[in-house]
């Protein structure tokens, strides 16, 4: 929390922010603290409720559901990023992005729509399903409609007066940290969840391309920050600044640089999270279909004697149908 050590005594102004005031200032947020304590709630009682059914629940979903989702929440809101948000311009830019894009991915990594399906009972679950596929729900979550919604948030919350009166307006500096999480929620979680929240359409490889096209867009609100000529919320900046603050056109820079910087980093283990996900659904598809071929050749038992034989066995699927799976078992079977 604030005090002597980040605050000067003779002039009531924050004492020059330095790595280890930045790492060590704390102030609580009271809004912040409630929301992360109800979602820390009920992921817990998720899994409570699957392991009092002898299920399991993946250890690790639970822990970066927590460390990244959750602690990437409480950075950004109670950290030194919170202390000097009103002073400098670059800590409240890292705030808007890690709560735009790095929170949602670390809460999306967690989860939790399947833990809920699997930790609610059947009615409830088969509610929380609907939920999903309501026609509200498909708009704002429909592919490249989630993308736009969130970097029309991010160029709104810098590019109109919303930033500049957040500043001043405290309720509203708490309704913009929700704006800009569940902006990045809308896009993130759907494409990892493995509950059918997306069209049909939206494969893995369809999945694939619209992260890799988000991370392009992700980059267009800092770079324009960072090069924007006009000052955002200047007038208060100008106000505020502490003396040993760097000028304000500078501060703009670094938020700018420090929102590119973050986003492109941000996009690698998205990426590299939905192309686990591709390769695990693979994986599982591979044993089902060999099942299914080893179960449709495992030759029929002579029949007893006396009895007549059993009429010719109807033909393999992947004999009959026209599709691209079976044309390779057709060729597999063919070389064989």
């Amino acid at each position: 929390m604030t005090g002597d050590a980040t605050t000067d005594l003779s002039t009531g102004r924050l004492a020059e922010l330095t790595a280890g005031r930045l790492l060590t200032t704390w102030q609580p947020d009271i809004p912040a603290l409630l929301l992360i304590a109800v979602l820390a709630t009920l992921y817990g009682w998720g899994v409570r409720r699957i392991h009092r059914r002898a299920e399991r629940w993946p250890l690790a979903r639970s822990v970066v559901f927590a460390v990244l989702g959750l602690g990437t929440l409480t950075v950004a809101t109670m950290s030194g990023l919170a202390v000097y948000d009103h002073v400098l311009f670059w800590p409240a830019a890292v705030q808007n992005v890690l709560l735009d894009l790095v929170a949602p991915l670390g809460l999306a990594l967690g989860d939790p729509l399947r833990l809920a399906v699997e930790a609610l009972p059947e009615g409830a679950a088969a509610r929380v399903r609907r939920r999903m596929t309501g026609g509200v729900v498909r708009v704002l979550t429909f592919p490249l409609v989630s993308t736009v919604l969130v970097l029309t948030t991010e160029l709104t919350v810098y590019f109109t007066p919303y930033f500049a009166t957040a500043l001043r307006v405290g309720w509203l500096h708490e309704l913009m940290y929700l704006h800009l999480l569940v902006a990045g929620c809308l896009f993130v979680v759907p494409v990892l969840t493995r509950e059918q929240a997306l069209p049909a359409w939206c494969t893995h490889p369809v999945r694939a391309a619209l992260v890799f096209l988000d991370g392009i867009v992700d980059a267009v609100p800092g770079i324009v920050v960072m090069t924007h000529g006009t000052l955002i919320a200047g007038a208060w900046y100008l106000y505020h600044a502490p003396s040993w603050s760097p000028d304000v056109q500078r501060d703009q820079q670094i938020g700018g640089g420090a929102m590119l910087g973050i986003a492109e980093l941000a996009a690698l283990p998205f990426l590299l999270a939905l192309l686990f996900q591709w390769a695990r659904a693979e994986r599982v598809q591979t044993v089902a279909l060999d099942r299914r071929l080893d179960a449709e050749l495992t030759p029929a038992a002579p029949p007893p004697p006396g009895q007549d034989p059993q009429p010719e066995r109807v033909r393999p699927w992947w004999e009959t149908e026209h599709n691209e799976v079976a044309a390779r078992i057709r060729r597999h079977h063919g070389d064989d």
